[in-house]
């Protein structure tokens, strides 16, 4: 697809935005989306617009199919990624000799939240130490056990911006009978997402971040094989394969995902979703990933000679987490500040994210910085 201008598409503050990591910018359609399908039905319907509501969830979770290989009915939307975790590993039955939640320790901490909160119900929690890379396959070999139930794969980390090696650890998982979730939240809409070809269990995500979605919009992907074994506690009457028979006595759960669905859903969060994600496909993620790489190989090369340790773009993400000299640092983040940029740290690392509204003549403007702070 041919790039519009930036103003064509999406709502972006002044200056330059490079936080897509955190919350991506506003696209238009998304807006008129929210307005069309949601507001307008319920000011002119009141609660007759109930069937227009749920056509929204519908036609979100098609959308989302799109992008990550799957059919919409096996997709439940969710408030965010940790309840999404919660409800799924609730689901699993638990055998007390095969107990055991396994996840790096750079995963995002809610997921690590929740695993320490279900050492209530019986599960034990346990980390690979940062020491280790994600991508250090021989640890997940070694730590993966008869005991583990559960492996929670980061595929992008939020702070290191490190891609984790999904199929391989999904191997090592499944050879030892344990269960795969993948948490895709840092890295949907700018990487490849393959449900398939991953052999995940489950796969969890929000489109906050470089879907342009806005939080609230969460989800949960369930292999359609499995799903009809899994019995989620956190139900409600949309939990139900009937939501309408209003029988209290009568509870048969969904013969699809929307089993982890739950009492009333909202709905404005996932109009505004669904905007964000046919934008998203209409550009396509392909076209998105190319042109973030462009633009982070330019940036990064400039950086290189200022920074502490060097980094393999191709075992990255979407985002450039750089760990500048400390000299470096400071004059390039008044750089920053100076012409309005919008970017975080974390710790020693200064997280930049480069997405299709960002354009050529920005990343050459934080190249011309770099450069200068070598001279």
């Amino acid at each position: 697809m041919k790039l519009h201008t930036t103003e064509s598409l999406f709502n972006v503050p002044q200056g330059m935005y490079l936080l897509s990591h955190s919350v991506g910018c506003l696209p238009k359609n998304a807006e008129q989306t929210l307005t069309q399908r949601y507001l307008n039905p319920w000011q002119q319907q009141g609660g007759d617009a109930w069937p227009k509501w749920l056509g929204i969830i519908d036609d979100f979770c098609a959308e989302l199919g799109k992008i990550i290989g799957a059919d919409g009915k096996d997709i439940c939307p969710q408030s965010n990624v940790s309840s999404g975790l919660t409800k799924y590993l609730q689901a699993l039955p638990l055998n007390p000799s095969k107990n055991v939640i396994l996840m790096h320790a750079s995963a995002f901490p809610s997921m690590g939240f929740v695993a320490q909160a279900l050492t209530q119900a019986g599960y034990e929690f346990e980390l690979i130490v940062e020491q280790h890379s994600p991508r250090d396959l021989q640890q997940w070999r070694s730590q993966i056990s008869d005991r583990t139930a559960a492996v929670l794969i980061t595929h992008v980390h939020s702070n290191t911006g490190v891609l984790s090696p999904v199929a391989e650890i999904s191997a090592l998982a499944h050879a030892k009978q344990a269960k795969v979730i993948v948490d895709v939240a840092q890295s949907i809409g700018v990487v490849p997402v393959d449900v398939v070809a991953w052999q995940a269990d489950c796969v969890l995500g929000s489109c906050v971040k470089w879907l342009c979605g806005g939080p609230g919009a969460g989800f949960m992907w369930l292999e359609p094989s499995q799903i009809e074994a899994l019995k989620p506690l956190d139900v409600g009457w949309f939990s139900h394969a009937n939501p309408f028979e209003f029988d209290i006595e009568h509870f048969v759960y969904a013969y699809n995902a929307k089993r982890f669905w739950g009492g009333t859903p909202s709905i404005a969060p996932f109009a505004t979703a669904l905007g964000s994600l046919q934008q998203i496909n209409q550009i396509g993620v392909a076209q998105i990933a190319k042109h973030n790489r462009q633009l982070r190989q330019k940036v990064y090369q400039a950086a290189e000679p200022l920074l502490l340790s060097q980094h393999d773009l191709e075992q990255q993400g979407g985002t450039l987490c750089l760990d500048f000299k400390p000299a470096a640092m400071q004059a390039f983040v008044e750089d920053l500040t100076s012409f309005g940029a919008y970017y975080d740290r974390r710790s020693s690392i200064l997280r930049l994210s480069l997405h299709i509204y960002n354009t050529a003549q920005q990343a050459t403007q934080l190249v011309d910085c770099l450069r200068k702070l070598r001279l």
